[in-house]
C-alpha cells in the first residue's frame, strides 16, 4: 500500500456529455490565466494608486480584485469537474495569459485605461468560451463564461466611467 501522500494529480475521463473536453478545460486554463494575472495587476495598482481619486480607485480595485480571486477557483474547479489538471505554475499562466505587464510606472488615470482596456480583453475571451462550449454541449461552462464576461464588461464600464474628467 503506498503513503496516502504520495498520490499524484492526474487526468481523468469525464463522461457527462461534454464533447471536446481537452478544448474546453484549455480555454477555461487560458481564462484563468488571465484572471490571476489580472488579480495581480489590480492589487498592485491598488497598492500604488495615488492622487485625488485615490480613495474612489483603491476601493474599486480592491472590490474587483477580491471578486476575480473567488473567481479563479471556481474556474479551476470547473476544468478539474472535467477530469483536467488546472494550471500548477507561474510559467504556465503567464504563458497562457494576454494579460500584459506595463513597463512603467503608470499614472492613476493609466492604471484605469490599463485595467479597462485588460478587463474588455477578458471579456473577448469569455465570449469566446461561451461560443466554444455551448458548440460542444457544455452549458456548465457556457453559463460561468457567461456570468465572468458579464463581470468584466462591468468592471471595464466602471472604470472608464470613473476615468471621465
Amino acid at each position: 500500500m503506498s503513503h496516502p501522500l504520495s498520490v499524484m494529480p492526474s487526468n481523468e475521463d469525464v463522461n457527462t456529455g461534454v464533447r471536446d473536453v481537452e478544448g474546453i478545460a484549455d480555454g477555461l486554463a487560458d481564462v484563468l490565466a488571465d484572471t490571476y494575472r489580472l488579480i495581480f495587476k489590480t492589487h498592485a495598482y491598488h497598492w500604488n494608486v495615488e492622487g485625488p481619486l485615490f480613495v474612489s480607485l483603491h476601493t474599486l480595485t480592491e472590490e474587483q480584485y477580491e471578486e476575480m480571486f473567488q473567481a479563479a477557483d471556481v474556474l479551476a474547479e470547473r476544468i478539474r469537474a472535467l477530469g483536467r489538471l488546472a494550471p500548477m505554475s507561474m510559467a504556465d499562466i503567464v504563458s497562457r495569459s494576454n494579460i500584459e505587464d506595463r513597463g512603467d510606472r503608470p499614472s492613476a488615470g493609466d492604471m484605469i485605461a490599463d485595467l479597462a482596456s485588460d478587463h474588455e480583453r477578458v471579456a473577448h475571451r469569455m465570449h469566446a468560451l461561451v461560443k466554444l462550449s455551448g458548440s460542444h454541449e457544455d452549458p456548465v461552462t457556457e453559463d460561468l463564461a457567461t456570468e465572468r464576461a458579464a463581470f468584466h464588461e462591468k468592471a471595464a464600464w466602471m472604470l472608464r466611467a470613473l476615468g471621465k474628467s
